[in-house]
């Protein structure tokens, strides 16, 4: 057990530590906006030759806009893109296909063959988001003081190892819980059975992330340390669930305990 320490004052002792990935270890807004573009144009090019009278105004870009949660050159930070799994994405996408006339099986087929073909996009990039300044001095230190860090994320099980791997964290995370393990976050299921694969009582653990819908679930399993961060975005997310509060990671350190 060590003490966790905000702004040099102490919080909680814990012996575990549950991050979210995206906006939260990760700079993830400049790589999920850029994302967010190239899905909708390849589904305004599917639309244009789907649509039945394209005389008629586009509105399939602004509505999936909206609907991704992009406002301006920013991402809301509670958002569908920023918060919800990929299969949420998708969804949202041919439900706005419907609102443009579309049949559901219709809307479904091309909207997944908007995510197939940006996916093959996706592997010719090879795109991993950089990580926000002092997680990973944070991690290690974590680390070093047998503090058990784990990841719990919507992202897949091969997109949270690929990040891991390209920045050399690996070893620093005992688990992982994805968008592939069920049931997934935000069910308070999902933070009891990551604590379980870690062998550790919630009570032991803090949890941090950048989504009211993380901390909500961290409060309702039973976490002792629900922490919102802010740093990750442009715009400030809205965590009225936390029980405390960062910017930056600099301001979070530990002290072992004697």
């Amino acid at each position: 057990m060590a003490t966790l320490l905000l702004r040099g004052v102490p919080i909680g002792t814990i012996q575990g530590v549950l991050f979210d990935k995206d906006g939260t270890l990760s700079h993830s807004e400049p790589y999920l906006l850029d994302l967010a573009e190239r899905r909708i144009q390849i589904a305004e090019e599917l639309w244009n030759c789907q649509a039945p009278s394209p005389k008629e105004e586009n509105t399939l870009g602004p509505m999936l806009r909206r609907a991704f949660g992009i406002q301006g050159e920013q991402l809301h930070p509670g958002g569908t893109l920023a918060v919800a799994a990929r299969q949420d994405n998708l969804t949202t996408m041919a439900t706005v296909f419907c609102l443009h006339g579309c049949s559901w099986p219709t809307a479904i087929a091309l909207a997944q063959s908007c995510f197939d073909q940006c996916d093959q996009q996706e592997h010719d990039r090879n795109s991993i988001s950089p990580l926000l300044d002092g997680a990973e001095d944070l991690l290690r230190c974590l680390h070093s003081k047998g503090i058990t860090n784990a990841i719990i994320s919507n992202d897949t099980r091969a997109g949270i190892h690929a990040f891991l791997q390209h920045h050399g964290l690996s070893h620093l995370i005992a688990a992982c819980w994805s968008a592939n393990d069920s049931p997934r976050k935000p069910d308070p299921a999902a933070v009891l059975s990551l604590c379980s694969r870690l062998g550790l009582d919630p009570e032991e653990c803090a949890l941090i992330g950048d989504a009211e819908t993380d901390l909500q679930m961290a409060a309702a399993a039973g976490i002792r340390l629900v922490i919102g961060y802010g740093g990750g975005w442009g715009l400030t997310p809205e965590l009225p669930s936390a029980t405390h509060w960062l910017d930056n990671w600099a301001e979070m350190g530990l002290e072992a305990d004697p």
